[in-house]
């Protein structure tokens, strides 16, 4: 086995590229470049193969289709324990499998001399064909290249296969649609996806089918344990799962239960251990309710899209570090990065000198935030004109303006526009498919559009709530009313994409078009001592940056009074407080995440303006590195130093790692510390350069990195302050 292989396994940060094993092929996430998707047909066994040289997917295809092994080919890992169909459909209250085979003799493990005697199963659609084509874009992505560290290809570079299946006979002669199964697999990371199809070209005029739910991908896995009393385990799968069908939350990472899929017990299974057969083995790709769609001549069908990431090993920094890398694949606009002040209020006066210190500082976008009285549903043209001379002028100071508004947790301009339904989640909420629903929608994009609005922030959006209404001019009750609403809110955000407008919204709508969602904190902690928000604003940012990158979730900075707390928790007025905004700047932009900076102004002197543009000016200078990969160091206790590092393995950089770390004591501190490199591609040794409080390096200097990818610098740290450190190739 691959050295860096088994490292990964067993150690954090695992030295692969040692000089003994040059040959040996690249770690895919310090070097993607040799893994290249391709799709694959062998006419003697009759299987089709979808590889990339990290995973393999493959695909039987006769008497029927149904797949045989998924593997990660890094670590020979198998994850198809037995097979299922392709997908199912229910049309008109009878489920169709979709390929899919039987015959095994067991259900514990799959033999490849058993497809030998494998049989179709009966009554299922039945492939026909395939067709191999590249990978097109899902939305059009219009860039924000100023607010971008990196240029990330849109569309994902890989390649699309698609399976086509033919209807069966049904008894009673009736025609169904036609289904296509189109994978997808993707240069540089071990990632699949997989998306049902449902075609109503072939009926016949006049002729209809209700798809009442599908399941769009089974997977019997291989058990990740085996207990004879216990059927859950807490051992996670070497298997992850996005998916753009989400709604309801910012926790998009829980494989054992999600709006679009779920782990489940195998009926299929007697053979299991498991004296109940709980265990928890099957993964199925369905969503909750509906979707209740009609198929007719002329109106196809596409499901969600399901995307499947498998992990080489159990070490939490390499799966979150997976997770972050599929993220940019998958949805390259959640790279952007702008630095966000929420102004609180809206008048034109008051706008104008929010774009003036944008301006001055360096501040790249500027949002009238909740509180500011600024109405993004006006459709009075006075008013839109006022905003757009507004957008206009904040475009000629290099500022993107924006509003924002809320859609969830409120009701209706008329009640009988809102969702019927007995237990909404915030206690009431709009049907976005009901008359009001569409006219919001259309006004926000209307508004946005005219104004050449920048960045939106949309508070509560849809979160799952169905509707039982049968007046709703979007839906027709409450099977199909969950489908309809949730692709009405994609919608919102996938206009936004297409238009350059760059969104913040609290649940996980990032594959939709999404850019930014809370990182992960308690709005109350704002109303502590201004001593005590600092270490524990560092203890959410640690905490939220395994999965999320950094790009990907905000944090808070209320300048003004927030919750409470009185002058002891309250920021302003600025320039009283200025080693504590200084200290919310270290914390915040040494991990290169970004916080809404809310308040009536980012500045109240010109001292206080200087610690504003320093740090802006330091961001943008180290761009790259800060909007690249945090490797977790230590987490903040307030009782010793903390901090993180990021890494950046492409050898075309100059700056390949950077490192923040605090000081929360109220003396200074000198330590030792041991620095993890790996990630950095660094090997043998680095050029290191010390950074102070005031953001000034040192002289350069070299040290050693072990074999494990290890290096040690001694540091000190003021007190309650930061130090920095920047780590480069050697010459």
């Amino acid at each position: 086995m691959k050295l860096w292989r088994v490292l990964s396994a067993f150690a954090a940060f695992a030295a692969a590229a040692v000089s003994s094993y040059a040959a040996e092929p690249a770690d895919w996430l310090l070097d993607p470049s040799p893994y290249v998707a391709s799709v694959d047909f062998n006419e003697t066994s009759r299987e089709l193969t979808l590889t990339n040289g990290l995973v393999a997917r493959r695909v039987l295809l006769a008497p029927n289709a149904a797949t045989v092994s998924l593997r990660n080919l890094a670590t020979g890992e198998e994850f198809v324990r037995a097979l299922a169909p392709e997908a199912r459909v229910t049309l008109d209250g009878k489920e169709y499998p979709v390929g899919g085979l039987t015959g095994a003799p067991v259900a514990n493990y799959w033999r490849e001399e058993w497809a030998a005697d494998a049989q179709a199963i009966p009554d299922a659609y039945r492939y026909e064909r395939y067709e191999v084509g590249e990978i097109e874009e899902r939305f059009p992505y219009k860039k924000r290249p100023e607010w971008l560290s990196r240029d990330l290809a849109w569309p994902p570079k890989g390649k699309r296969v698609s399976l086509f299946f033919a209807p069966p006979q049904t008894e009673d002669g009736k025609p169904l649609p036609a289904v296509e199964v189109r994978y997808e697999i993707y240069d540089g990371a071990p990632l699949l996806s997989k998306q049902l199809r449902l075609h109503g070209d072939g009926m016949p005029d006049g002729a209809e089918t209700t798809l009442d739910t599908f399941v769009n991908e089974e997977l019997k896995l291989v058990e990740n344990y085996s207990n004879v009393e216990q059927a859950v385990s807490e051992i996670p799968y070497n298997i992850g799962v996005l998916s753009d069908y989400v709604y309801g939350g910012m926790d998009f990472s829980n494989l054992e239960k999600n709006v679009a899929f779920q782990l489940q017990v195998d009926p299929d299974y007697p053979t299991q251990v498991n004296y109940q057969r709980k265990t928890l083995c099957l993964l199925v790709c369905s969503p909750e309710l509906g979707p209740s769609q009609i198929i007719k001549k002329g109106a196809d069908f596409e499901s969600n899209m399901i995307f499947e990431f498998l992990f080489d090993g159990s070490d939490r920094e390499r799966r979150g570090l997976t997770r972050r890398r599929v993220m940019r694949v998958l949805a390259p606009w959640t790279a952007e990065n702008p630095l966000m002040f929420h102004k609180l209020g809206s008048k034109p006066e008051d706008v104008r000198a929010a774009i003036e210190q944008c301006r001055e500082t360096g501040f790249e976008t500027l949002i009238m935030s909740f509180g500011s009285g600024f109405n993004l549903e006006s459709a009075d043209p006075n008013y839109r004109e006022t905003y757009r001379k507004l957008s206009l002028e904040a475009k000629e100071a290099g500022v993107a303006l924006g509003g924002y508004s809320l859609t969830a947790s409120r009701g209706a301009g008329d009640p009988k526009d809102n969702v019927v339904n007995p237990k909404p989640r915030y206690g009431v909420c709009p049907c976005l498919q009901s008359v009001w629903g569409q006219n919001y929608l259309n006004t926000l994009k209307e508004f946005m559009g005219y104004a050449e609005f920048g960045i939106f922030e949309n508070d509560g959006p849809y979160p799952g709530d169905f509707c039982e209404s049968t007046d709703h001019p979007g839906h027709r009750g409450k099977e199909d009313s969950v489908w309809t609403q949730r692709r009405a809110q994609a919608d919102l955000y996938r206009w936004c994409r297409a238009h350059g407008v760059y969104v913040n919204q609290p649940d996980s709508y990032f594959l939709d078009g999404g850019n930014k969602t809370g990182m992960g904190y308690r709005e109350t902690n704002w109303s502590l001592p201004r001593a005590e928000q600092v270490v524990i604003e560092r203890q959410n940012i640690y905490d939220g940056t395994w999965d999320k990158s950094a790009s990907l979730g905000w944090m808070f900075v209320p300048l003004s009074q927030y919750h409470g707390g009185g002058a002891a928790a309250t920021i302003e007025p600025l320039k009283d407080h200025l080693d504590h905004y200084d200290a919310r700047f270290a914390d915040l932009i040494g991990a290169g995440v970004q916080a809404c900076w809310r308040g009536p102004r980012l500045y109240d002197s010109e001292e206080t303006k200087a610690v504003v543009k320093k740090w802006v000016d330091f961001y943008k200078a180290n761009r790259r590195a800060l909007d690249s990969d945090i490797i977790h160091l230590r987490r903040a206790t307030g009782r010793d130093w903390d901090g993180w590092l990021h890494v950046d393995p492409d050898p075309n950089a100059t700056t390949r790692g950077l490192a923040f770390f605090y000081n929360p004591k109220t003396e200074p501190i000198t330590r030792k510390i041991r620095v993890p490199l790996y990630y950095t591609g660094l090997t043998a040794k680095a050029r290191v350069r010390l950074g102070d409080a005031d953001l000034k390096l040192g002289e350069p200097f070299e040290i050693p990195i072990d074999a494990m990818g290890n290096a040690e610098i001694e540091i000190t740290i003021p007190a309650e302050k930061y130090a920095w450190a920047v780590f480069e190739a050697a010459e």
